[in-house]
């Protein structure tokens, strides 16, 4: 089986792929344990339970992702080209989960707080730590655009929130058409939230 800590990594991997993949509530312990050819012991050494190990699988994920967001958000990028880029990682991201998987999979932490927020508070304020810590820098960007007078909103705060609810809502509209061309008008709707017109982009 490999070093402890290998075993480890495999069940964060296959856990946070099989629940995005399908659902939290579809997948078993025994069916994590057996695509990551892990036995069952170890598993239970690691995690006192299935949350548990999505409570941390997705925040490996977080881990993982975090610097391509930063390379996205950098200061040293003008805030709606940000914006844009964000966009294309969105789209790229579920064009190769789509590929992989056969099917869109939407956003990996809006589609596990939705199944369990009511029902795992572990869960809950893992995938509310996570989109807060996403809003933030979408919120960095408006307030860069807004102090560059890119745009004119009264609270970036606010604003980003409404742009992250929109991207959320678009994702999972995509996911239940299975269709990632649900995704081609994002970026002109994150602008239009923002009062950008296409040409000022």
């Amino acid at each position: 089986m490999g070093r402890p800590s290998e075993a480890k990594e495999k069940l964060l991997l296959v856990a946070f792929d099989l629940i995005w993949n399908s659902s939290y509530g579809s997948v078993s312990v025994d069916q994590i344990c057996e695509r990551a050819s892990v036995n069952k012991g170890s598993f239970y050494h690691f995690f006192p339970s299935k949350a548990d190990l999505a409570v941390e699988a997705y925040e490996e994920h977080w881990r993982e992702k975090q610097p391509e967001l930063d390379r996205i958000f950098s200061p040293q990028i003008p805030p709606l080209e940000r914006l844009q880029l964000w966009c294309e990682h969105i789209y790229n991201r579920q064009k190769q989960k789509a590929g992989k998987y056969g099917h869109v999979c939407g956003c990996p932490y809006a589609t596990l707080g939705t199944e369990l927020a009511t029902q795992d508070e572990k869960i809950r304020i893992k995938t509310e730590q996570i989109v807060d810590r996403t809003l933030k820098y979408v919120e960095s960007a408006l307030m860069d655009a807004k102090h560059h007078g890119l745009i004119f909103i009264d609270n970036p705060e606010e604003s980003a929130k409404r742009v992250y609810s929109m991207v959320l809502g678009t994702l999972l509209f995509a996911r239940i058409r299975n269709n990632l061309s649900v995704l081609d008008d994002l970026e002109s709707s994150i602008m239009a939230i923002v009062g950008v017109g296409e040409t000022a982009v």
